[in-house]
């Protein structure tokens, strides 16, 4: 669990890869909440994040979602939809 001399302990759970992809995808669609998260794998190998926004703020990110969707593929390299 040791990354290098250094450093003591194991890598703190506010520091993993995934910690910090779910942190840009709050990021992303701030003024929304995302109410759950599925991930759908495909008989490809593919895998696709859904993510299900708070539907009381649907006005503020109908249009957006595509936006959303292309900024979070180009920073974590992650394909993900938004419901």
């Amino acid at each position: 669990f040791n990354r290098n001399q250094k450093t003591s302990g194991p890598r703190p759970r506010s520091r993993t890869l995934t910690a910090v992809q779910d942190a840009i995808l709050e990021d992303i669609c701030y003024p929304t909440e995302i109410v759950g998260k599925r991930t759908r794998v495909k008989l490809d190998g593919k895998r696709i994040v859904k993510v299900y926004l708070d539907s009381k703020d649907q006005a503020n990110f109908e249009g957006r979602t595509d936006t959303f969707a292309s900024v979070y593929g180009k920073l974590t390299n992650k394909q993900v939809s938004f419901q």
